[in-house]
C-alpha cells in the first residue's frame, strides 16, 4: 500500500502508482462531475478503459457529446451524459432524479467539477458566492440525493464499500475556517475577494468530505478529499494572463492532475482512505488541523442542509 504521507504539492515525487493499476472496473457504475473537461475528463477516460458504466456529469450537453465523442475514439467505450449545473440547486435535483430513474446503484461519486477565481460579482442561480455554491453546496445536495444508490452500491458490492471522492486544493491551507456570512451576498463576501472565497471553498471541501466520512463511514461509504495537483486546465480561465505565464512551468498535465482522485477511487488502498486527505501522485497528505473540527463540520452540515430545504 502507497499511503506514505507527503506534503510536496509543488513537486511531488514520481508516482508509484498509474492508471495503469486500476483493477477491472466491469459492472461499477460511477459519476464524474466536470467530467467533460481537464481532470475530470481525465478521470471519465481511465475508468471507460477499465470496463466502468461512467456517467459524465458536465453543464454544457454541446461540450460534453463531443468530449464523449472524442473518448469514444480513444477507449472504443461511451460515457453517458448527466445534464447537471452545479451552479443551479434545482439542475442538481433533476440531474440526480434523472440518475435514480436509471440506476439503482452509485459505487463511485467523484465530485470533480468546480470553478476557480471567477468574477466577485457572480451568484449561483439561488443566490450563494459562485464558488461556495459550485464546489460545495451543489455538490453536498447532489451527494445527499445519492446517499440510497451510495448505500446500495456498498451493499452488492464485494468489498461492501462505496466512495465519495471530494476534489478540494493545497489552497484550502489558505483558510483558517469559513465565514458563514460571505456564503451568500454580503459586503463581506465582496471585500474578501475570489482569491479567499475559492480558497475558504476548498477548505469547505475538506471540512464536507470529513464529516460525510463521520455520518456514513460505518455503513459502508468511504469519503475522501485531495489535492489534485496544479494542472492546466479550463478551471483557470479566470486567472490573469500575467499569473498564467508565471505558473505555466509549475503545471502538470490533466492527466497527471486525475491520478490522485482515480487511486482514491478504485485501488484497493482506497478502502483505508476514508476521512483522509491526499496529495498527489496518490499519496497520503495533511489537511489544515482546523478541518477536522468536528463541531465546525456539524455546523457546516447544518447550513448546508437548510438551504436545500426549500429545492
Amino acid at each position: 500500500m502507497h499511503c506514505v504521507r507527503a506534503n510536496l504539492a509543488h513537486a511531488p515525487p514520481r508516482p508509484k502508482w498509474g492508471v495503469a493499476n486500476i483493477p477491472d472496473l466491469s459492472g461499477k457504475v460511477m459519476i464524474v462531475t466536470g467530467g467533460n473537461t481537464g481532470i475530470g475528463k481525465e478521470t471519465v477516460k481511465a475508468l471507460l478503459v477499465r470496463g466502468a458504466k461512467v456517467y459524465m456529469a458536465a453543464r454544457c450537453e454541446t461540450k460534453a457529446f463531443i468530449s464523449i465523442a472524442e473518448l469514444r475514439a480513444a477507449t472504443g467505450k461511451s460515457a453517458i451524459f448527466l445534464k447537471l449545473d452545479l451552479a443551479d440547486l434545482r439542475s442538481v435535483k433533476a440531474a440526480a432524479a434523472e440518475f435514480l430513474s436509471k440506476e439503482s446503484k452509485l459505487d463511485v461519486l467523484f465530485n470533480s467539477g468546480g470553478v476557480m477565481f471567477p468574477p466577485v460579482e457572480q451568484l449561483t442561480a439561488d443566490g450563494y458566492d459562485l464558488q461556495f455554491g459550485t464546489n460545495v453546496l451543489g455538490h453536498f445536495y447532489l451527494t445527499q440525493l445519492l446517499i440510497p444508490v451510495l448505500l446500495s452500491g456498498a451493499s452488492q458490492s464485494p468489498d461492501q464499500h462505496a466512495r465519495v471522492v471530494n476534489t478540494s486544493s493545497m489552497g484550502h491551507a489558505s483558510a483558517s475556517g469559513i465565514d458563514f456570512d460571505t456564503l451568500r451576498e454580503h459586503a463581506k463576501r465582496k471585500k474578501m475577494g475570489p482569491q479567499k472565497l475559492h480558497y475558504q471553498s476548498k477548505f469547505a471541501t475538506v471540512v464536507f468530505s470529513n464529516e460525510l466520512h463521520r455520518r456514513y463511514g460505518d455503513q459502508g461509504i468511504i469519503s475522501v478529499s485531495l489535492h489534485p495537483g496544479n494542472s492546466k486546465t479550463d478551471v483557470q480561465r479566470h486567472v490573469s494572463h500575467l499569473e498564467q505565464v508565471l505558473s505555466a512551468p509549475l503545471l502538470h498535465s490533466a492527466s497527471m492532475g486525475a491520478l490522485t482522485q482515480l487511486w482514491a477511487g478504485t485501488s484497493p488502498d482506497g478502502l483505508q482512505l476514508g476521512g483522509e486527505y491526499l496529495v498527489p501522485w496518490a499519496r497520503l497528505g495533511t489537511a489544515r488541523a482546523e478541518t477536522h473540527d468536528a463541531q465546525l463540520g456539524k455546523k457546516l452540515w447544518a447550513w448546508m442542509e437548510n438551504a436545500i430545504r426549500e429545492v
